[in-house]
């Protein structure tokens, strides 16, 4: 049994991956920075009578994740597994965005990463082991269009977890491991939508034009990937590193989410096979905790 901490786990793939691992037993924190939005966590746990901790985590304030780190060490003595899966989706482009939302960008998807991070590393190096996970994007390995300061935000954490994993599991115990989803079905789309909505929606100017030829072909692919899934249950499959595995690991789910993985595996080599299927938050929970077992 494993005591796992998951930051942004009211929704999505944070909610998912509480779930599936108090399945199957182990101690699971999840987090989130709004307790109002516990409710269906808490339902879904409940009707499967699984024993899920949710405490309040703002990854955007180093007292509070500090605060839930020492919490967490108080009630279960240790903590073996770390998941940065906090994050915020943002579509403007660099001339659009102002500096308070490229610094929130920034701030949500990189530096909560390096908050947990820093919060739980005494803990694990005194421990002598430990995993922490950081949840990347495609979007970390390949720029995409109207994403620049979203991407930015993820080839950071990208850098930061090589780096760490370059001399911490050598020198302390704890791996690290990346993951670069592509596209799920969850709210983070929705999510973006109403940011945007709440910004003044889509602006009337010059790069209209490219945003709704953009946005189309976006639609298009999600059509593709739902008739490719009505034609054939393929699926992905993700191999979770094991202890053979290089100190850095990447691990990709979703459609597309292998496109750069040649590229990056001539540094950091993990087996994967990619469908045309969108997956869902459980689907893609199930590849990459496969072997986190009792």
């Amino acid at each position: 049994m494993k005591t796992v901490l998951i930051t942004g786990a009211s929704t999505g793939l944070g909610s998912s991956l509480a779930l599936l691992l108090a399945e199957r037993g182990h101690r699971v924190w999840a987090t989130m920075r709004d307790l109002a939005k516990q409710g269906p966590l808490v339902d879904a746990a409940a009707q499967k009578r699984l024993a899920i901790t949710v405490r309040q985590l703002d990854v955007e304030s180093a007292a509070s994740v500090t605060q839930c780190v020492e919490d967490m060490i108080a009630a279960e003595k240790r903590i073996d597994v770390l998941v940065n899966n906090a994050g915020a989706g943002f579509i403007r482009t660099t001339e659009q965005a102002t500096e308070d939302e490229i610094r929130w960008v920034m701030d949500v998807n990189f530096m909560g990463v390096v908050r947990g991070t820093k919060a739980v590393m005494p803990h694990m190096r005194a421990a002598g082991s430990g995993h922490i996970v950081n949840i990347s994007s495609v979007g970390g390995l390949v720029g995409q269009p109207f994403n620049e300061i979203y991407c930015a935000a993820k080839f950071a954490v990208e850098g930061y977890t090589e780096a760490m994993a370059s001399y911490v599991e050598e020198g302390f115990g704890i791996r690290f491991s990346v993951v670069e989803p592509g596209g799920i079905s969850s709210d983070f789309v929705k999510n973006v939508q109403a940011k945007v909505a709440a910004t003044g929606g889509l602006l009337q100017d010059s790069y209209l034009p490219l945003l709704q030829r953009y946005l189309s072909r976006g639609r298009d692919r999600a059509a593709a990937d739902r008739e490719a899934c009505s034609r054939r249950r393929t699926r992905s499959r993700v191999w979770w590193p094991t202890a053979s595995s290089p100190p850095a690991h990447r691990c990709g789910c979703g459609p597309h989410s292998g496109q750069r993985t040649s590229a990056a595996s001539r540094r950091l080599p993990i087996p994967l096979e990619n469908s045309s299927r969108q997956r869902s938050c459980r689907d893609c929970s199930r590849m990459l905790f496969q072997p986190l077992t009792p």
